[in-house]
């Protein structure tokens, strides 16, 4: 789908279907009362047919004075519209237009005023939402239940600014970047594999000419990464570290860790049957990372990022790391392994120490961690744990200019005391209260030395029941956050 910048009058507009806005009460947007005029009145005699509610949708078709072959109302809810309103009104047109034949279409809704939003935020999430609803992931079906939509293109009908055409720009990007994103989460572990991954690295290595590294098995050992290697002893698939650099900036670099466990069985401590098929998504953070880099990479944008990427399995075996077993990280501190299914942890604590050989300004690990945090925070937002105040409410903000929200969660020293172990440094679980908690707290004993925060989105990554499927999560966030952070509101 192609999206453009254009002046266009939404009357005179020669195109498959216009798409304007109409608030509660039958109170028109300015261009929806033009295409009333116009027509004579044909908006308002229909109005009856739509609440006006947010996400309502009323479709007209071959309406006298309109060159638009459709014209499509939206519901925008009260005036005042508010982030969220704007957002289910993008995706209440997308889904219509997905059922259309139209091939082009005008996205009149982007020129409303939403809240305090300057204009560029509109054409962001104008974007994202209409990429993120004509995403399909359907190349392992034989059988197709659908054609493809056949929209092609979309104009967003507004001056062309050299800040609308960034932001134009920025959204592409970014949503290509989740769409990568959300491909690999949802492939299934016999195709995204440890190596699957690394692959996936060096297309766009080559595509954008970046620097990669990835380090295997033999590497890893002579490093020391104990921690890393006890999680991948008992599968089939080697590990790989990734080490992806997207360099267009003399600053120091932002490190984005993301835990790649292609598949996790909870190893000796198994986990129940019902659900394992989604834990084909607990590389999630690996994901996001790899589309961060490409949405960063695609809009060219002037930062430092490094991507370092953790991947492996955790299976079951003869091999198989046990629990009471003693391994040492690669920063020298020692683990005991009491749950092996608290792996997420273990990749990442050798991947974070890894990181500070490239003296980053931050660091920032992404990992779908524990369940505890989806017990706590839901499905909505992220959890959010750092060691710097500043940095948390960066990324706070991030979240919220991306609508790829977090929450922000206490990592007091208190809770070191709950990793106590009486055979070694610390353990690698802190029991079931604060879980989310202690296993941030678990990661901080290796971020000492950095400016670090954790995502914790094992309730935002991905979706289940009958919407299962990756969400790209927490991809716009990163990008907004590395921008925001490089100095580009």
């Amino acid at each position: 789908m192609e999206f453009s910048i254009k002046a266009l009058s939404p009357e005179t507009a020669k195109t498959g279907c216009v798409v304007l806005g109409v608030h509660a009460r039958g109170d028109l947007t300015p261009p929806a009362r033009r295409v009333d005029q116009a027509s004579r009145g044909a908006l308002k005699k229909a109005l009856g047919d739509i609440s006006g509610r947010a996400g309502s949708t009323l479709l007209l078709r071959g309406l006298a004075g309109v060159a638009a072959e459709r014209v499509l109302l939206v519901g925008l809810g009260d005036k005042g519209l508010k982030e969220a309103a704007y957002r289910d009104a993008v995706r209440a047109a997308a889904q219509v237009l997905k059922e259309l034949g139209a091939k082009d279409a005008a996205f009149f809704l982007v020129e409303a005023k939403v809240g305090s939003q300057p204009l560029t935020w509109n054409v962001r999430h104008a974007v994202l939402v209409l990429r993120e609803a004509f995403y399909r992931f359907d190349q392992l079906k034989t059988q197709k239940k659908a054609a493809e939509p056949s929209l092609r293109a979309v104009a967003l009908p507004i001056s062309p600014k050299a800040e609308l055409k960034k932001a134009l720009d920025e959204a592409t990007a970014t949503a290509d970047g989740v769409a990568l994103a959300r491909t690999l989460g949802n492939l299934p572990a016999n195709i995204c594999t440890p190596a699957y991954l690394a692959d996936e690295a060096k297309k766009l290595a080559r595509e954008f000419k970046l620097d990669l590294d990835v380090l295997e098995r033999r590497d890893l050992e002579k490093l020391g990464m104990g921690s890393f290697l006890a999680v991948a002893r008992a599968s089939h698939q080697p590990p790989k570290l990734i080490v992806l650099k997207y360099k267009n900036s003399s600053k120091k670099p932002i490190a984005l860790v993301g835990k790649g466990i292609t598949f996790d069985t909870g190893g000796i401590s198994l986990k129940p049957a019902g659900e394992m098929d989604e834990m084909k998504f607990d590389m999630s953070g690996a994901g996001s990372v790899i589309g961060t880099i490409r949405a960063l990479a695609g809009m060219r944008a002037a930062v430092n990022v490094i991507g370092i990427i953790p991947a492996c399995e955790n299976m079951p075996g003869g091999a198989a790391t046990k629990p009471g077993d003693v391994v040492t990280t690669l920063s020298g501190q020692t683990v005991e392994i009491l749950n092996t299914d608290a792996e997420g942890r273990l990749i990442l604590c050798d991947a974070l120490t890894y990181a500070e050989r490239f003296n980053p300004d931050v660091v920032i690990d992404i990992a779908t961690l524990t369940g505890a945090c989806v017990v706590a925070l839901g499905n909505i937002p992220s959890g959010l744990f750092s060691n710097d105040d500043r940095l948390a409410r960066e990324i706070s903000e991030a979240g919220t200019d991306s609508w790829d929200r977090v929450w922000h969660m206490p990592l007091w020293e208190d809770y070191q005391e709950l990793l106590r172990s009486n055979f070694a440094d610390m353990a690698n679980i802190g029991g079931r209260p604060g879980g989310a908690i202690t296993a941030a707290s678990f990661l901080a004993r290796f971020a000492r030395k950095q400016r670090w925060a954790h995502l914790d989105i094992a309730g935002t990554a991905w979706k289940g029941g009958r919407e299962k499927g990756s969400t790209g999560r927490p991809v716009p966030l990163l990008v907004r956050f590395v921008l925001r952070h490089a100095g580009r509101k």
